[in-house]
């Protein structure tokens, strides 16, 4: 490219030279820079670069002016003798476009290219003024945050202060702990030298025991077949104590017995001599011999106690039967002073102690005067006679309820009939009728122990009962069967088995329960 010489040359080099300069310039400040923002001082800086801005721009346009194609000649060159010939100033400007036609493509280049240049340092100076903008503000706001972080650190740094010296005082205090501690460690150590001591001792003591054990092992073994000699005459013993038991309960009740029937032969002998005595030496009339003939009937009461406390059971296992009643007569009302409880053939009262502890009102009657003292004396209320003349006595009306336990079987088919029919009499309306006797339906009691008791006269099956009461007047009548035999006595098996074991060992009793119409 041409270029006249009083227009300064282009040097691309030294101005992207001058533009590196400038960028490392920057790069510099920005590394040196304070982070106060007061330090910072870029007014020189922006002046410096508009003004080397604007110089090349002026710089670019006068390249731009010198770069297009020539069309007349150089005002210089316009003087004699080159202005004598206008075509050869025409031939010339067209061989020089030819000669640098390249150099002023280049140019062309090179002028653009430094014009984007400039584009994109207008760009990049608007940009480092946005960023300035946003430094300056950060800068603001990372004083006021540098602030408060320096005063908290100043707190933390007084709060850290004030933990070292607790730490150190802790420090101290452990210290005197440690101290304490080598104390305790070797007062320890005195301990456990001590404890060697006696577990030393201990195992000489443990070789004595085992050595005491070793001979104290033959007296063991002779304890041993003492011990068992001891047991077997224990057993030996038992068994004799067994024996006895059984002579001693025979023994008690033959006692008894004999007591009671004594004392019977003693009523009978006094008024025998009474009698005697007022009537001598007259002789006995017929009305005092029908006196002595009336006491026959007596003569076997004191038997007829001992068979009951051999055979019927204890009293304690008869009351547990009677139990079963006692619903019955609560749900009756009856057992009052209005409408109190007559049991017939009371016997040894087991019913009525049971009645007298549940509250209810009732007393009884028998025929039997060993047993009637018993009664009596247990503080029973009990008559003496005999219970068909004892209910014909009674007005109508007056009983709440009628029961008696294993005594209609002892009668003979008229006075039961009367039995049932005075007892329908006396009672009130809405009254209760128990009579309770042994089974027939169970073929042992029908074929053997029914007979057991010398006075029974006849089984009486349950469907006769029931009907005779309800002929005599007695309205929802329930036959209720008791006391069947206990499981382990039944035979294992069903149908055959099942119906042998309904005939043989099913209720041994049943009571006819029967109410009055109103």
């Amino acid at each position: 490219m041409m270029i006249e010489n009083n227009n300064p040359e282009i040097n691309v080099d030294e101005l992207m030279e001058k533009i590196r300069q400038e960028i490392l310039s920057r790069q510099g400040y920005s590394s040196g820079a304070s982070i106060n923002n007061n330090n910072i001082d870029t007014s020189d800086f922006t002046s410096n670069i508009g003004s080397r801005m604007g110089y090349i721009e002026s710089l670019l346009k006068n390249a731009e002016s010198r770069a297009y194609i020539r069309t007349k000649w150089p005002e210089k060159l316009n003087r004699f003798p080159f202005n004598l010939i206008s075509k050869l100033q025409t031939l010339i400007l067209k061989g020089i476009n030819f000669l640098f036609k390249d150099q002023r493509e280049v140019n062309f280049n090179l002028i653009l290219s430094l014009k984007e240049s400039l584009v994109i340092n207008h760009q990049l100076i608007a940009e480092m003024k946005t960023l300035k903008s946003q430094i300056d503000d950060c800068l603001i706001t990372g004083d006021t945050h540098f602030q408060g972080i320096n005063e908290r650190l100043n707190i933390l740094d007084n709060s850290i202060q004030k933990l070292d010296n607790q730490i150190t005082a802790v420090d101290n205090r452990f210290q005197g702990v440690k101290d304490h501690l080598n104390i305790v460690d070797h007062n320890i150590q005195e301990l456990c030298k001590q404890i060697i001591n006696v577990d030393n001792n201990i195992q000489e003591l443990e070789q004595q025991i085992v050595a005491v054990d070793t001979r104290f092992q033959g007296v063991n073994d002779n304890l041993n077949i003492l011990d068992n000699s001891i047991q077997e005459l224990e057993q030996q013993i038992t068994a004799v104590d067994t024996r006895f038991q059984g002579v001693n309960e025979r023994h008690f009740r033959n006692d008894s017995y004999l007591k009671n029937d004594l004392m019977q032969q003693k009523r009978l002998i006094s008024l025998f001599l009474e009698e005697a005595r007022q009537r001598l030496p007259e002789p006995f009339n017929q009305e005092q011999l029908q006196t002595f003939v009336s006491e026959d009937q007596h003569l076997l009461n004191a038997f007829y106690l001992a068979f009951e406390d051999h055979f019927r059971g204890t009293r304690e296992d008869i009351v547990n039967r009677l139990k079963v009643y006692l619903p019955l007569i609560e749900k009756a009302n009856v057992g009052t002073p209005d409408a109190p409880i007559l049991d017939v053939g009371c016997g040894r009262g087991e019913w009525l102690e049971l009645l007298r502890e549940s509250g209810y009102t009732a007393r009884g009657l028998d025929i039997n005067r060993v047993m009637i003292e018993q009664c009596q004396a247990r503080g029973l209320e009990v008559i003496a006679g005999d219970v068909i003349d004892y209910l014909a006595s009674l007005p109508d009306n007056s009983l709440g309820a009628v029961t008696g336990f294993h005594i209609i079987e002892h009668l003979p088919f008229k006075m039961l009939m009367r039995l049932f029919s005075e007892t329908v009499r006396v009672i009130k309306p809405q009254g209760l009728v128990i009579f309770e006797t042994p089974n027939p339906d169970n073929v042992l009691v029908g074929s053997n122990t029914f007979y057991l008791d010398p006075t029974h006269i006849n089984p009486l099956p349950s469907p006769t009962i029931k009907f005779m009461a309800e002929t005599c007047g007695l309205y929802n009548t329930q036959i209720i069967t008791l006391h069947p035999y206990p499981e382990n006595a039944k035979i294992n098996g069903q149908g055959v088995a099942e119906r042998f074991n309904d005939l043989f060992y099913g209720p041994q009793d049943y009571a006819v329960v029967g109410y009055k119409h109103e």
